[in-house]
């Protein structure tokens, strides 16, 4: 791509890394057919190759941009799926980025839109201030129908059910027996205000498996959520604070950062980018996936009974992290029967507080995900990011869980929150094992339309199994 940045433009360091950027795409076209929002709208200005010409435009011409340009990119989920698949690998990734911030300095956006980013802002990445505004907004439950949609989703994080246990306080958590690691834990902002489980089971986990456990003084939100809203000074405040505070357990020795919610993992994991500096890189080098850890660290024996879980790739993990095999191996260690969801390198539509600024599109990819997932006829589902087991929880009727958990209560910890009480059906038995037919090369038990469901599952159904 050809652009036209003057000089004075270009000693801009944001302009001159779009410029690097924007010079690399080359419009093959491949991130059009796994662009959600592309496949919904048939809109060139909805595909990564549009956006990409709407961003080059507005930095160009500079000044404030069109409501037009502002509306195409805010539909911008920053799934990352294009990046998977673009042939000469742009950074889309840094340039949407770019992008909001220049729409943030630059663009007045209406009244509500502008009160309702500024409450996000200052209350999804501060967890006690989260927990206490999901309080005060219960009371708004009964009125959640008559709510414009994006307050209606807000409310709705609200009426779900509180969150058992406390808001972790810096503390270490040693290990069960000989200590194998030290590793630091990103507890993570808004998780801690919806679902404390997910900590209380990494830790558990992590303790097993030989790690002591470090939440460290003043860690908080990783920065991603103001971001990804274009807020970019706001993060790397955030960011920052969060190097310093790892800094400080350099000295005393640390083999790991863990993140267990996979959007803030991406985040992480590009500190020498976002916030730059050499300790930024040296925490972005040590950032793990827990599952990358626990893969790593080898997962004890599993004694989970074989309930059939969906596993759902977050796109953050998958197209953000590269991390697609482990969650999957840690699963199938554990003895849990895993399958894979149609389209699932397409997104659920949670992206952050995408769910709360883009709620009809949200919703729209939600009832697809959900609709591919019952097509699997799982008894779990589980998920790597918090954000996807909430908007995945609106939409699908099985359970669904953080991986973690199901590891968890697989080694030895307690049977998930979100399973307590919830009718799982038996497994039956596995059948016997005939010669392969000579046509599919499958066993001779096995519907060869349904060559993925284990055949314990078909024979279950067909005796009228639970």
């Amino acid at each position: 791509m050809q652009t036209a940045f003057t000089l004075e433009q270009l000693a801009q360091p944001e302009i001159a890394e779009a410029d690097g950027i924007l010079k690399t795409c080359v419009h093959y076209g491949f991130c059009t057919a796994t662009c959600p929002t592309y496949v919904l709208f048939r809109d060139e200005n909805d595909s990564p190759r549009g956006r990409i010409d709407l961003i080059r435009a507005m930095l160009e011409k500079g000044g404030p941009p069109d409501a037009k340009t502002v509306h195409h990119l805010d539909r911008c989920l920053s799934c990352l799926s294009c990046m998977t698949t673009c042939a000469v690998k742009v950074d889309y990734v840094h340039l949407i980025d770019i992008a909001r911030t220049y729409i943030d300095d630059n663009y007045r956006r209406p009244l509500g839109e502008r009160m309702l980013r500024r409450l996000i802002a200052e209350l999804l990445p501060y967890p006690r201030r989260f927990a206490l505004a999901l309080r005060l907004a219960r009371l708004a439950g009964p009125f959640a129908r008559i709510l414009p949609p994006r307050l209606r989703n807000l409310v709705g994080l609200a009426t779900a059910s509180p969150a058992a246990g406390e808001i972790l306080a810096p503390a270490i958590y040693p290990a069960d027996g000989p200590r194998r690691l030290r590793v630091a834990l990103l507890p993570s902002c808004a998780q801690q205000a919806l679902d404390r489980n997910i900590n209380a089971a990494t830790i558990r986990l992590l303790q097993r498996h030989g790690c002591d456990v470090v939440v460290a003084p003043n860690i908080g939100c990783c920065g991603a959520l103001p971001l990804h809203m274009g807020r970019s000074d706001h993060g790397k405040a955030l960011a920052r604070r969060n190097v310093a505070a790892w800094s400080a357990e350099l000295a005393r020795g640390l083999d790991a950062v863990v993140v267990n919610a996979s959007g803030c993992g991406t985040t992480v994991k590009d500190y020498a980018h976002f916030v730059g500096g050499e300790q930024a890189q040296r925490i972005g080098v040590l950032t793990r996936d827990v599952t990358e850890l626990l893969a790593q660290l080898g997962l004890q024996a599993g004694n989970a009974t074989p309930y059939r879980v969906a596993y759902h790739d977050a796109c953050s993990l998958q197209h953000g992290q590269r991390v697609v095999n482990e969650p999957r191996q840690l699963l199938r260690r554990a003895g849990f029967d895993v399958v894979d969801v149609p389209e699932r390198h397409f997104c659920c539509g949670s992206a952050g507080t995408y769910n709360l600024l883009q709620p009809d599109i949200a919703k729209a990819l939600g009832e697809r995900k959900a609709a591919h997932i019952t097509s699997v006829d799982p008894d779990i589902i589980a998920a790597g990011n918090l954000g996807c087991m909430v908007q995945i929880g609106r939409f699908a009727k099985a359970p669904i869980v953080h991986t973690v958990e199901l590891l968890d209560w697989a080694t030895g910890g307690p049977m998930p929150p979100a399973l307590i009480g919830k009718r799982l059906r038996e497994p039956a038995p596995p059948a016997a094992q005939a010669a392969p037919d000579k046509t599919t090369g499958l066993p001779a038990t096995a519907d060869p339309h349904r060559h993925l469901v284990n055949a314990r599952y078909t024979a279950g159904h067909k005796e009228g199994l639970p």
